[in-house]
């Protein structure tokens, strides 16, 4: 999907922070795509105790992915069942709540306020980057309210993003994933995968599309899409008979709870431009290689978590 450059834009855009309880880190590189369809979120203090990371992997345009890094988090905050400390909880609702947010005449302002271009023949609304850090004002109180107007009912946009999120509070890590970008943790130098790359051959994923009405030709969602969840893609979530989580494409998220321990060393957010092209085991080594080397020249004072988010690498998809 997408259209392709002939030689790939090899500039990257990084930051870090730290607060007292973790460190991290992240990059973004255009790659071979025409335009850059992915975004990112990192948030030291969603609350007191509380960080919150996400990588949005766009497909198709980038509003989506750009959307979901200014306002899941967002939702996560103002669902009841965070205020009660189930994060797993009020972290699928938010993934839900996206595609309700961005239909009608108010999701379709907010798309086209995000977004730079919209062509005038198939609605297709595009835009930069997004990546809003801790100083952004992220306790909204918006309610979202209906709005009347032109674009009433629209049913939101074709174009789609991963979303792959993690939320770090106290010793517990939880992680929020649908779609092909991956969170890994190194304990002790050992990856270990912490959320599942949404791809159609997999039995689930196979067995909910064609119970949803779609098929998977070449690898593909009705011979479209590489993936099987995804935020946005309202094209494929129009079975009236079903609910959201499911329709042939999703945006129900699986959920994984870790408590934290003295052998957890790092995670990774990344998009499946890094997986493409690395294992889990081969990325956590390297990183374990870059950090090695920096500690014996900038001695590491201390007891912070580091939290690596690596992000928005755009290869092409044969």
């Amino acid at each position: 999907m997408g259209i392709y450059l002939s030689t790939p834009n090899t500039e990257k855009f990084s930051e870090d922070g730290e607060n007292d309880r973790l460190k991290y880190g992240l990059s973004s590189m255009q790659g071979w795509r025409a335009t850059m369809e992915d975004a990112h979120t990192a948030l030291l203090d969603l609350d007191e105790h509380t960080s919150f990371f996400g990588v949005y992997d766009g497909h198709g345009g980038k509003v989506v992915a750009k959307f979901c890094a200014k306002y899941l988090h967002t939702q996560v905050l103002k669902n009841e069942a965070y205020a009660a400390g189930d994060l797993g909880t009020s972290l699928q609702k938010a993934f839900l709540r996206m595609d309700e947010m961005m239909q009608g005449q108010r999701g379709w302002r907010e798309l086209a306020a995000l977004g730079d271009k919209i062509n005038k023949f198939t609605g297709m609304i595009e835009g930069l980057i997004w990546s809003p850090k801790g100083g952004d004002n992220h306790d909204n109180e918006d309610d979202w309210a209906f709005e009347e107007g032109p674009h009433s009912d629209f049913s939101g946009p074709t174009s789609g993003s991963t979303a792959c999120v993690a939320i770090i509070r106290n010793n517990q890590l939880v992680v929020a994933n649908a779609g092909d970008s991956r969170c890994v943790i190194s304990r002790k130098g050992q990856a270990y995968n912490l959320s599942k790359d949404h791809k159609p051959e997999l039995e689930a994923e196979r067995e909910r599309i064609l119970k949803a009405g779609g098929f998977i030709h070449a690898g593909r969602v009705n011979g479209s899409l590489n993936l099987s969840r995804a935020i946005g893609d309202m094209e494929f979530k129009q079975n009236k008979i079903f609910p959201p989580e499911k329709q042939v494409i999703t945006a129900n998220p699986d959920i994984n709870t870790v408590e934290l321990c003295d052998d957890d060393e790092f995670i990774v957010l990344a998009c499946d431009g890094i997986w493409d092209c690395m294992s889990s085991q081969q990325l956590v080594d390297f990183i374990h290689e870059q950090m090695n080397t920096f500690i014996r020249t900038h001695p590491f004072h201390g007891g912070s978590w580091v939290c690596t988010i690596l992000c928005t690498l755009s290869v092409p998809i044969m």
